[in-house]
């Protein structure tokens, strides 16, 4: 699968569930276009993975060394409220009600790809984190992609 790419704004109905985007749909492979697994991201979001690729992220994770106690932590942490998901026959997708809850979710959301997950977010606090970073941009680009050294 390449890399997911796009925001996409939908609304959840009054049952927690909104219709996925096409566009996004388009993006995934075959196998990958009705199952997931959602989680809570690292920010104030939900993530939801295409179940490849959380099988890819779970055998990265069952290398670490659970003797250390905060492998441990990072491990239950990232866990904590993992739930598969499938899309339903109209082609969407129920977000439970605890995870609506635990970051806010009510009705404008946004769904934002990138790489391999799908981050869901409450529209406004999305947009409130993004602007809030924007100042900082260019030394974050500098930080992350410095190192980088124009290598081809």
């Amino acid at each position: 699968m390449a890399g997911l790419v796009g925001e996409f704004e939908v609304k959840l109905d009054v049952k927690g569930r909104f219709l996925f985007p096409s566009g996004l749909r388009k993006q995934l492979s075959g196998g990958s276009q009705r199952d997931f697994m959602l989680n809570k991201g690292f920010e104030q979001c939900l993530t939801i993975y295409p179940l490849p690729e959380w099988e890819k992220v779970s055998a990265k994770l069952e290398k670490i060394n659970l003797f250390n106690p905060k492998n441990r932590m990072f491990y239950r942490l990232f866990h904590q409220g993992a739930k598969q998901v499938s899309l339903d026959g109209a082609g969407r997708l129920l977000i439970p009600v605890a995870h609506m809850e635990r970051v806010g979710l009510v009705s404008d959301v946004m769904l934002i790809a990138y790489n391999d997950r799908i981050e869901i977010w409450d529209k406004a606090m999305y947009f409130e984190m993004i602007e809030g970073n924007m100042p900082n941009f260019a030394d974050l680009a500098n930080e992350v992609m410095g190192d980088f050294n124009n290598e081809e």
